[in-house]
């Protein structure tokens, strides 16, 4: 079982930045790839960015140039930096974790405004 806990979303105007992280805690060392999506009202929910053991990393092409995933193993944390925040962006920010045994588990969400 792994934990996790999402800290960071809130309100923010057009062209700001947020950063949101997500702890994991548990069996974290089954983990394979740690990651973001989030979820808009009344669309499905997608794919943001994504950090997968070895280093790659994977970006929807919506937010490619504006957001960062980083990763701080030694803390079992994942990171997303969001800069030049658009409206569009607002929805409901999901933590992903994926495990070497084909396990995935979810944060409880977090929600980002993009608003003036």
């Amino acid at each position: 079982q792994v934990q996790l806990v999402e800290s960071g979303g809130g309100l923010v105007q057009p062209g700001g930045s947020l950063r949101l992280s997500c702890a994991a805690s548990g069996s974290i060392s089954s983990i394979y790839a740690m990651g973001w999506y989030r979820q808009a009202p009344g669309k499905q929910r997608e794919l943001v960015a994504a950090s997968i053991s070895g280093g790659r990393t994977n970006y929807a092409d919506s937010v490619k140039g504006r957001f960062t995933i980083s990763r701080d193993n030694a803390k079992s944390t994942v990171y997303l930096h969001m800069n030049s925040l658009k409206p569009e962006d607002t929805a409901v920010y999901f933590c992903n974790v994926a495990t070497l045994g084909g396990h995935a588990y979810w944060g409880q969400g977090t929600q980002v405004t993009v608003s003036s």
